[in-house]
């Protein structure tokens, strides 16, 4: 897989950052949403609730009125002559759209305040409430019926008149439909309600918005089952005008009417799509924001690493000519000297060339123990890579320790070459390392500890002098690793011990 250039990682990290916060605050919105839907379910429950409050209430007073009515002796005896001014007089609070009328039994009209004709009055037209009041001698509330003295659709509040025990008449009083309508206008909270007052099989008798088109016909059918079934719901339905509502109704245990209450689907996900847009847009400007920001720091840096590889180039090119300069040195110094010095002094400068070349390659960002070790002993391994076994962990070293311990590594295989393991066809080295973790807590650094163990060599010996090799490994070792360097000449073959601190 392509390594992704610095500018994709930045907006990628910018993008990692960003998109989860934006998301978290769409998360907040669409929750808030289903809080604010949740309340509004509560809300057009208790405002249909008030509705039939009030509508009781009205009712109520209504029909006390009309049981005051039925209570007057000129009533009770027949003289409607004399009770006509009376009805006239309750009238006059409910406006000259209300009409009192006064049946039998039979359903046959014998007052009606539209008219002092009361011989050419009809019977009435919905006599099946007139039987009900006879029947159950309490005051009924009448489904919308189309009344044939108003000549309009009404409701009615039916009331008995006693004479004695018995009921005598039925009086009954058809108020205005205006004036429910006045209720519903003044409970209604703004443009995006649905307000309806609907009778015992679920016909509109008064609404907002729409009464004309609306008055007279049944609930839509997302609402009506429920309606004619159940006392009270809340439920997602379709208004007689096809709007999608969160709508409420609730059953009047006085009338029987139904009040229902709606608010438009629109007017609550509108919020919610207005909250998401305002977000994406704040958080699309800071995504952008960022991702410019993480273009120009890519730009800088990007910079500032061409600036620091020229750097690093400038440095590999110093080196490989101080390397040649002293090289070149050494070939006019030692002119005269030996063919073994010269060689030992030049594998001495190639070990300290391929400790920077692995350096420059890693742009003197330091580099692995084994990677080091490998490039000295590679001359050592070419023939026979068993001869030279190598084992231990993962150890990071810097650019000084690199440079020190290929010049010790270099000293120790050269020797072994000479006098040593690798001397002969059936020596062997084995080389191992292992590396105690330092206190973090103390910011204390790790120590790391190889040893090289020869066997199969020639026959042991410790010499009588040390030679300029053993000096440059041991003084190595304690300046420039701050450890120390050991070595025994045992009889299997020769052991070198080196022990230091890593740098932090």
């Amino acid at each position: 897989m392509p390594k992704l250039s610095l500018p994709v990682r930045l907006a990628l990290l910018v993008a990692g950052t960003t998109l989860p916060l934006i998301l978290f605050a769409g998360g907040i919105v669409f929750h808030n949403y289903m809080q604010d839907r949740s309340d509004a379910r509560q809300r057009v429950l208790e405002t249909a609730r008030s509705i039939r409050l009030t509508l009781d209430a009205e009712m109520q007073r209504m029909t006390g009125g009309v049981q005051v009515l039925a209570l007057t002796d000129a009533l009770k005896t027949g003289d409607f002559e004399r009770f006509r001014p009376i009805a006239m007089g309750f009238l006059e609070q409910y406006g000259k759209n209300g009409a009192i009328v006064v049946a039998d039994r039979s359903g046959h009209q014998l007052f009606s305040s539209a008219t002092t004709e009361t011989a050419q009055l009809p019977p009435r037209n919905n006599r099946e409430i007139t039987a009900r009041v006879f029947e159950t001698r309490q005051p009924q509330y009448s489904d919308l019926f189309f009344g044939v003295v108003k000549k309009s659709l009404i409701v009615t509040v039916e009331v008995p008149v006693f004479r004695g025990d018995e009921v005598v008449y039925d009086i009954s009083f058809s108020p205005p439909i205006e004036m429910f309508q006045t209720i519903l206008e003044k409970q209604r909270l703004s443009a995006d309600w649905t307000l309806s007052l609907l009778d015992r099989q679920a016909t509109v008798f008064a609404r907002v918005p729409n009464p004309a088109e609306t008055v007279g016909k049944k609930a839509s059918p997302s609402a009506y089952d429920r309606m004619i079934r159940e006392q009270e719901a809340t439920l997602s339905s379709l208004s007689l005008e096809g709007v999608p509502l969160l709508s409420s109704f609730t059953r009047s245990t006085v009338t029987g009417w139904i009040i229902g209450a709606g608010i438009t689907e629109n007017s609550l996900v509108a919020p919610l799509w207005r909250n998401l847009a305002i977000t994406s847009l704040i958080g699309g400007i800071m995504l952008a924001i960022g991702l410019a920001f993480a273009v120009r720091m890519a730009t800088t840096i990007a910079r500032a690493e061409m600036l620091h590889d020229l750097l690093i180039e400038e440095l590999n090119h110093r080196v490989k000519n101080t390397l040649a300069i002293l090289q070149a040195i050494a070939v006019q110094t030692f002119r005269s000297a030996s063919r073994p010095e010269r060689e030992k002094f030049e594998g001495r400068l190639g070990a300290l060339a391929e400790a920077h070349n692995l350096l420059s390659m890693e742009k003197w960002q330091g580099s692995e123990l084994e990677d080091v070790i490998g490039r000295v002993l590679k001359p050592y391994r070419l023939n026979s890579p068993d001869r030279i076994r190598i084992s231990g962990p993962k150890v990071a070293l810097s650019p000084r320790l690199a440079v020190v311990l290929s010049m010790i590594i270099h000293e120790i295989a050269t020797n072994a070459a000479k006098y040593g393991a690798l001397s002969n066809d059936a020596g062997t080295v084995d080389l191992s390392w292992e590396f105690t973790q330092g206190d973090t807590a103390k910011k204390l650094p790790g120590r790391l500890r190889l040893v090289w163990q020869e066997t199969g060599g020639p026959i042991v010996s410790a010499p009588i002098q040390r030679g300029f090799g053993s000096r440059l490994i041991e003084r190595s070792a304690r300046d420039q690793l701050g450890g120390e360097a050991t070595v025994d000449f045992l009889p299997p073959g020769v052991v070198y011990s080196i022990s230091f601190e890593l740098d932090e």
